[in-house]
């Protein structure tokens, strides 16, 4: 990661006067001596019939207000790869300027990109740090894959913009699915999976030595991905004699699915059905 600044904005809240642009300019002086950095000059425009914008250039970036006094809000921001943080000015401003509350947000500028989860919402956001796109392309059997280089989990999959495994904690996920069908049956000479590109749980097949394993699979793509930049994952099941992986485009119509009643009511029963050349849709048989 590259880090080139910080990046501070501050929306004060309850300040109806109409200040003047030289109120602001000793306010812009103040803060460049805390945050010693240096003016190149100030620029400004006011509006009629009350606000102003005033952008101050500095050799190590800038800062801006924009005022709105009819909604009672001074928009102000800080941008500076000096050595001193931007948020030295929230003090000076908080004394400098009658408010009833503010509103303080803070930006690392580097190299991470913030990658929304889909799951967020209005009232709570949840992002991924993305350290690094390795590969983000469409398949033929259109979905949105992506490798991502996330900054806390390692490599991680994405498809249609949610997040499938990632290296650091993908061995919980995959062998939850096969140590739990273990716990409820010993018999492991055969298994077959649906889905799971990653190779995880025909991984963990493997290694709780299933003899057989028919792995099916949407999307080769998504293996072939997931073999190059999740070797961790991967572990080259698929040149495995135990692993037959029938692919996307083979002829098969129809999978019906039944559990044993030894399962929770949950799980007990599913009919699959589905065409490999298109998409997956699963429908629960109540008993």
């Amino acid at each position: 990661m590259d880090k080139v600044g910080e990046h501070v904005t501050l929306d004060f809240l309850g300040v109806y006067e109409n200040h003047s642009p030289e109120f602001y300019e000793k306010i812009f002086k103040k803060i460049a001596d805390a945050a010693k950095v240096e003016i190149v000059n100030i620029s400004k425009y006011v509006f009629t019939p009350q606000g102003v914008t005033l952008l101050c250039l500095l050799k190590e970036s800038h800062m801006s207000f924009h005022t709105f006094p009819e909604k009672g809000i001074v928009s102000f921001d800080f941008f500076t790869c000096g050595t001193v943080s931007p948020s030295v000015s929230l003090d000076i401003l908080k004394k400098e300027l009658p408010h009833s509350s503010v509103i303080k947000k803070d930006f690392a500028r580097d190299t991470i990109h913030h990658y929304r989860d889909i799951y967020s919402s209005e009232g709570i956001k949840k992002f991924y740090m993305v350290e690094e796109i390795i590969k983000d392309f469409k398949s033929e059997a259109g979905q949105h894959i992506e490798i991502l280089k996330l900054k806390e989990f390692g490599n991680a999959l994405f498809i249609d913009g949610e997040i499938q495994v990632a290296e650091k904690d993908e061995v919980l996920y995959s062998s939850t699915f096969v140590n739990s069908g273990l716990k409820l049956s010993k018999q492991n000479a055969t298994a077959a999976i649906i889905g799971g590109g990653d190779g995880g749980v025909a991984r963990e097949c493997i290694k709780n030595n299933f003899n057989y394993v028919d792995w099916f699979e949407l999307d080769k793509e998504v293996v072939d991905a997931c073999q190059q930049y999740l070797p961790d994952v991967f572990k080259n099941i698929h040149k495995s004699n135990n692993v037959n992986c029938i692919w996307g485009d083979d002829e098969l119509d129809a999978m019906i699915i039944f559990f044993g009643n030894n399962l929770s009511i949950s799980l007990r029963s599913f009919f699959f059905n589905f065409s490999f050349s298109g998409a997956f849709s699963w429908t629960k048989v109540v008993e």
